[in-house]
């Protein structure tokens, strides 16, 4: 996600930095063919643009509004899946032990094995999330163009080479060979906890316990892919990107003769700015466009929180954070805890 603390505003102008030019060559076509060329026909009263810019804005709020609970649901759906990771290691490295009161070593690597296949999951779950959909459009193309650079890992590297290492060559094949991945590999998972408590180096009421936090991150999982394989409606986002784009062409016409009345006003006492004044009529037309158009943006922006878009919730670092802390946990060497991955512009993928 895009974190520009210093300069927010300055960042939206590089964001929006197209439109801005052509709102400009707009607000100017329109000046020109009215002063200029004499089209005077090319007005409408400003009442009913401003109506129309009323429910415009009501229909943009709705949007930007619906828009935010996906982002902001999603990113508790993965805050739970913090959380319940941690939870999950922790419980695993800290019961294993047989039914007597002194611990056992893991000398068969069992709590690396479940650790690393969690591992697994976590990077089969994010590679599923950055999974393109039809619908999900709006940054197909920003992320080859220099808006914005940054790095979305998923796209740089394969699922086969990140999650490979984490899992044998037989849980490999297995996971592969699935349609949904994430799924596969809790299966696996639930199948070595039940094969652990057999061999008492687990209580059966752990098991209960690790298996109420694997139903917690199916759950959750289910929840992600809920959002992600359900787009935000279309006649919403799409009765709002028509309605921004009518309001546009009308704007122009309403605020021209408004300007070139208040001109010939101002023009009884002072005709040199009076003469000129209608030009003033373009930064504030660009101005008013600006707002509603950038306002329409950021609810089309939030509308996939998964796609790998700058404002998108990051779950690339979410996953790699949890990846870093669960190793640290089981007490890893150092030199096989993978970095942070590295943020480009401050924003975290």
């Amino acid at each position: 996600m895009y974190k520009q603390r210093r300069y927010p505003f300055k960042s939206v102008l590089i964001w929006t930095k197209k439109e801005i030019i052509f709102f400009v060559i707009l607000a100017t076509l329109f000046t020109v063919l009215y002063e200029f060329l004499n089209i005077k026909w090319l007005q409408v009263p400003l009442t009913p643009v401003g109506l129309i810019g009323t429910a415009v804005a009501f229909m943009i709020g709705f949007q930007n509004n619906a828009a935010y609970d996906r982002i902001w649901e999603a990113r508790k759906i993965w805050g739970g899946i913090v959380n319940t990771s941690r939870s999950f290691i922790i419980t695993v490295k800290d019961s294993f032990y047989m039914h007597r009161v002194e611990a056992i070593k893991d000398e068969s690597g069992e709590i690396k094995t479940i650790t690393n296949r969690h591992i697994a999951w976590l990077t089969a779950l994010r590679y599923a999330m950055r999974t393109k959909k039809q619908w999900e459009a709006t940054y197909t193309s920003i992320h080859t163009k220099e808006t914005f650079k940054y790095n979305v890992p998923e796209y740089e590297t394969s699922l086969e080479e990140e999650m490979g290492p984490y899992l044998s060559n037989k849980e490999f094949e297995y996971v592969m060979s699935k349609d949904n991945k994430p799924n596969a590999i809790i299966s696996l998972q639930s199948k070595h906890l039940r094969k652990l408590t057999d061999e008492k180096k687990f209580w059966d009421f752990t098991l209960l316990d690790l298996q109420k936090m694997l139903q917690e991150l199916t759950a959750l999982q289910g929840k992600s892919e809920r959002i992600k394989n359900f787009p935000y409606p279309k006649q919403y986002g799409s009765i709002g990107y028509h309605f921004v784009h009518i309001f546009v062409f009308l704007l122009p016409m309403a605020i021209i003769p408004a300007f070139a009345r208040m001109g010939l006003e101002i023009g009884t006492t002072n005709p040199f700015i009076g003469q000129y004044f209608i030009w003033l009529n373009i930064p504030f037309t660009a101005i008013v466009i600006w707002v509603f158009n950038t306002m329409l943006r950021i609810g089309l922006a939030g509308e996939n929180p998964f796609e790998g878009s700058p404002n998108d919730v990051p779950i690339s670092n979410i996953a790699r954070g949890i990846t870093r802390d669960i190793l640290q946990i089981i007490e890893e060497d150092p030199k096989n805890i993978p970095e942070p991955f590295v943020n480009i512009n401050n924003i975290d993928m």
